[in-house]
């Protein structure tokens, strides 16, 4: 499981830090309270058969042992969360609890925020930042989620249900994002479709979304692992009823069918890169054919004028004291001497391959 990150940027989310809310049944009749203290909710969720209470920090690493022990969770519970990230999992018995993350994305900026959902006898406690916007819709739901369960079904097949539909929120939201990913690589494309654009600009968002896909699909693998535990974990507090637990394995089918989206999407821009390089290589043979080409005429050129001028400047030093009369054979020699160096650098840069051949025709 990937290192799962707090994000602390506190932008202005729905509910507040410090925030919380109750969901819970008393005398088969469900109830939903909000809250900002515990004290507020405390002989209400203790008397419960079953109680979801969902609570906003500003820090998951800082804050959830406060909150949870606060519920009734031990300190060696939310510890060893915390400080074993890479497990995702942990079973001490007579209480349980899993880290899954939130994934949040802005452009390229994926972020693995922590969700961490704690359960015991009676309450299942999901503890995350402002950022993670995943159970709106759940708490606006929560009593008819619970009018739901019947009053004669065993507390561990309630617990477990409620468990699975809050992951499954949880998973909703992250799959969104991959969506908003493809929609960035696509406005990437059509920059790279244009040649104009610096190519030291184009590198650098190539990383950032390959980056972003390969933080995503961490997020997606330890998903799975968590969902995998729960699933094969064989927790006390959690059911042996086939029906529900097959409601786990939907859900990792579900993810391993996104994680399968993400890595095609992948393949995808790894051979649209492919493209845009040939093209770009391509454009870079077509300049060097015309430097090449360049070079060549300026060698002719060069060479041409270069020996008339040498032999111009050495009869025209003191050595040699030309008259009037020799003005004929001066020229004829200077006329000459061009056009036989003219020839040699041609046939020079011509055998060298400088100069475009003729096609050949039928």
């Amino acid at each position: 499981m990937p290192k799962i990150k707090n994000n602390k940027d506190k932008r202005n989310g729905k509910f507040s830090v410090g925030s919380g809310f109750c969901a819970y049944t008393h005398d088969n009749v469900p109830f939903k309270k909000d809250f900002n203290k515990i004290d507020e909710i405390s002989s209400d969720f203790r008397k419960s058969p079953i109680c979801w209470i969902d609570y906003i920090v500003s820090d998951v690493d800082m804050d959830a042992m406060t909150v949870a022990t606060e519920i009734g969770f031990s300190e060696n519970l939310v510890g060893t969360l915390l400080n074993n990230k890479s497990r995702g999992y942990e079973d001490f018995g007579n209480e349980m609890g899993v880290l899954i993350p939130a994934i949040i994305v802005h452009g390229f900026d994926v972020v693995l925020s922590p969700l961490m959902i704690l359960i015991n006898s009676n309450t299942v406690l999901t503890i995350h930042t402002t950022e993670v916007k995943r159970f709106t819709r759940m708490r606006r739901y929560a009593e008819t989620f619970m009018k739901k369960l019947p009053a004669s079904m065993p507390k561990v097949d309630k617990i477990t249900l409620l468990l699975v539909r809050l992951i499954d929120e949880n998973n909703s939201r992250n799959f969104e994002h991959l969506l908003e990913i493809e929609q960035h690589g696509d406005k990437l494309s059509e920059r790279l479709a244009n040649p104009k654009t610096p190519r030291d600009i184009i590198g650098k968002q190539i990383h950032e979304m390959k980056h972003a896909l390969v933080s995503y699909l961490g997020g997606l693998w330890a998903t799975v692992d968590v969902l995998s535990s729960v699933r094969y974990g064989d927790a006390d507090l959690l059911t042996d009823d086939d029906k529900i637990l097959d409601k786990i394995t939907a859900l990792l089918a579900e993810v391993n069918s996104h994680i399968g989206l993400a890595e095609h999407l992948s393949e995808v821009l790894a051979s649209g890169l492919e493209v845009v390089q040939s093209i770009y290589n391509n454009q870079l043979q077509v300049l060097n054919n015309k430097l090449a080409l360049v070079v060549g005429y300026l060698t002719i050129v060069g060479t041409a004028f270069m020996v008339p001028n040498t032999i111009a400047t050495a009869l025209g030093s003191s050595a040699f004291q030309l008259g009037p009369e020799d003005v004929g054979w001066y020229l004829t020699l200077l006329v000459i001497s061009t056009i036989i160096s003219t020839i040699i650098a041609w046939y020079v840069v011509y055998r060298m391959g400088l100069l475009p051949k003729k096609p050949d025709t039928e």
